[in-house]
Formats: structure tokens, C-alpha cells, sequence
């Protein structure tokens, strides 16, 4: 019987266990106090289905989210568009571009869109609504650039304009992420992923629902009563987040193989935790994934997650299309399922 499939996996969540001492010691949780949450919004369906261990995979175009220097590996021109019907009745939205440029390395473009349906504005005194809408988006530009620097080692740099905007006020920043990966001999084939995202500028929200007007001084007759004044707001940093994974295949043969992954999370908002996943794929045309998030994350809400996909290349072209779904669990926030195409040409 052929024991190192299970070695593999031995060794990897022993590593983990390993990372999880050295790395999850320190206890202190800044839950709720970072701007741009629509950031940690993992991206593409593959990715999600494995509880969004994908820092060492990496091997799409939502390389650009999780590991930017994951897209120097790819040797063609790819697209991946995602959709998901995020919690609370927001929609989520991400679109990415990979463009290979041989030995000067591999650029990137992406949009995230986070968005909600206007609402009513309501007050104290009309609180059926005062006849006017509001609406809130949350949107991001990044531009970036990944190059292997040898044919294991892999580096890139990601820069991105960030915006938010709720009614009349908004707040804007910019932010760079940074990523590598490693690839070695051990286990097969194990990866080694490292990124940090979202180092940027913090954010303040500016504009005119912040002004109101007073009376400078109410002892004095004839006092003008309609002075204005600008109320000012704190500003917030941006989610930063530090993360490191390892994956490698579990076992693998001529047409079907299975990796394993997992990455540990450090983020400035949050208690550390562990992401774990698994992908099973047959033929390279067929994949069924599993996995669960925010191992070991005090408070936190479901966590399981699944997910398949396959792959069809189209007639009379060389283009390969990919069709991903994923099912999250968000226990009392509910499920999100979320749908990604990716196509490469």
C-alpha cells in the first residue's frame, strides 16, 4: 500500500499546528475597527470552495486578490469574472486581467465592486421616509505586475485605489499588496506561499452630510444663527493582512489528482486563524473542492464551504472556459453562493 499520500498530509497539518504556536500567541482582537471591509471579500470560486487556502495555489487570474505573485506563472492571456449575492442584499462583483509578456514578466488588471439597491431616507421625524433615496458602494482599481525571477521563485506587487461612498460623503486611499511563492521538491511538489495586502493610507469620510449650521454665541442678540460648520470625522486603517500557505498534492496519478492547502491569517482587525482546503480534480477538466475558514477564530460564523467546476474549451478555438461555484456557510448570516467564468486565450 502506498503510504505517501498520507505522509503528505501528515506533514502539512503538522506544519500548520507548527505555525499556528509560533504565529496565533498573541490575543488581541480590533474587531470593527479598520474602513474597507469589502477587501477581505475573498475572490473567484475556486478559491472560496477551499475555505480560501489559495495563497500558495494561486494559479488563476484571482491571483491578483490572493497572491499577486501567482500570476507570473500563467503563460496566457486570462480573464475571471465573479458574481456573488453577498450578505445583507449587496452584490459583489470582481473582474480581472492577466496579460503574459514573456521574460519581462506578467501584468494584471481588476475591479472590485461591492453594491447595494437604494434605500429610503428615513428620520426621526419621518420615519416612512423623507422622499428621498440613498444608496452606498465601495469600489477598487488595482494595477499590478508579477515576474518569475526563476522557475520556482515568484514575486509580485499590486497597487490600488480604493474608494467608498454612502449618500453625499465619501473617503478614498491608496494601498499596495506584495506577495511571493516558492516552489520546492519536498512532498511532491509542496508550495509555499507568503502576502501582505492592504498596506495602504487610512480612510476619512468627507463631504456635505457632515455639515450643519450653528449660532456661535446664543447670549448676543442678532447673532447670526446660520454659521457653517463641517463635523470631523475620525479616520480608520485600511484591513491589512499577513498571510502564509502551503499546499501540495495529496497523491496524484495520470488523470486525477488531489491537493491540499492551508494558510494561516494574521490581520490588524481580527484574532488569527487557519484556512484549510482541498481539490480534487479528474482529467484537468472536472474539479470538486471542500474546505473550511477561520480555524481556531473565536466568534466566528460558519465556516464550511464546497464548491465544483469544470472545464470546456470552446469550438473552432484555442480558448479554454472555466465554469466555478461555491456554497459558503455564514451561519447566522446565512449562505452565499457565489459564481466565477474564467477564460483563458
Amino acid at each position: 500500500m502506498n503510504k505517501k499520500p498520507y505522509i503528505n498530509i501528515f506533514l502539512v497539518v503538522m506544519i500548520f499546528f507548527s505555525a499556528n504556536h509560533l504565529l496565533f500567541s498573541q490575543n488581541v482582537s480590533k474587531v470593527g475597527t479598520t474602513a474597507a471591509s469589502f477587501l477581505e471579500i475573498g475572490v473567484g470560486a475556486p478559491a472560496n470552495s477551499m475555505g480560501g487556502a489559495f495563497v500558495s495555489l494561486a494559479n488563476d487570474a484571482s491571483a491578483l486578490y490572493w497572491n499577486v505573485s501567482g500570476a507570473a506563472n500563467l503563460t496566457q492571456y486570462e480573464v475571471i469574472l465573479v458574481h456573488t449575492d453577498w450578505i445583507a442584499d449587496t452584490k459583489f462583483d470582481y473582474a480581472g486581467l492577466v496579460i503574459p509578456l514573456g521574460d519581462f514578466g506578467n501584468f494584471g488588471l481588476s475591479f472590485t465592486s461591492l453594491s447595494m439597491e437604494d434605500m429610503k431616507v428615513r428620520t426621526v421625524e419621518q420615519p416612512e421616509g423623507t422622499g428621498e433615496n440613498f444608496s452606498a458602494s465601495d469600489i477598487s482599481i488595482a494595477l499590478s505586475y508579477a515576474r518569475k525571477l526563476t522557475d520556482r521563485f515568484s514575486i509580485g506587487i499590486t497597487a490600488k485605489y480604493i474608494k467608498q461612498s454612502i449618500w453625499h460623503m465619501s473617503s478614498s486611499a491608496f494601498a499596495v499588496d506584495a506577495g511571493t511563492i516558492f516552489r520546492t521538491d519536498l512532498l511532491g511538489g509542496m508550495t509555499i506561499g507568503a502576502v501582505m495586502t492592504n498596506f495602504g493610507t487610512p480612510m476619512r469620510l468627507e463631504g456635505r452630510d457632515s455639515r450643519y449650521f450653528i449660532r456661535v454665541d446664543d447670549t448676543k442678540q442678532g447673532s447670526n444663527d446660520r454659521i457653517p460648520t463641517d463635523v470631523e470625522m475620525d479616520s480608520w486603517d485600511l484591513p491589512l493582512y499577513f498571510q502564509i500557505g502551503v499546499s501540495t498534492p495529496a497523491f496524484q496519478y495520470e488523470d486525477y489528482k488531489l491537493t491540499v492547502a492551508a494558510d494561516a491569517l494574521v490581520p490588524s482587525n481580527d484574532y488569527q486563524s487557519l484556512n484549510v482546503g482541498s481539490e480534487f480534480s479528474f482529467m484537468e477538466m472536472f474539479s470538486i473542492r471542500g474546505g473550511y475558514n477561520s480555524l481556531f477564530l473565536k466568534d466566528a460564523e460558519g465556516g464550511f464551504s464546497i464548491g465544483a467546476g469544470v472545464n470546456s474549451k470552446m469550438l473552432l478555438s484555442s480558448a479554454i472556459v472555466k465554469f466555478d461555484y461555491a456554497y459558503r456557510d455564514f451561519g447566522k448570516l446565512k449562505n452565499v453562493h457565489s459564481f466565477s467564468v474564467g477564460i483563458k486565450f
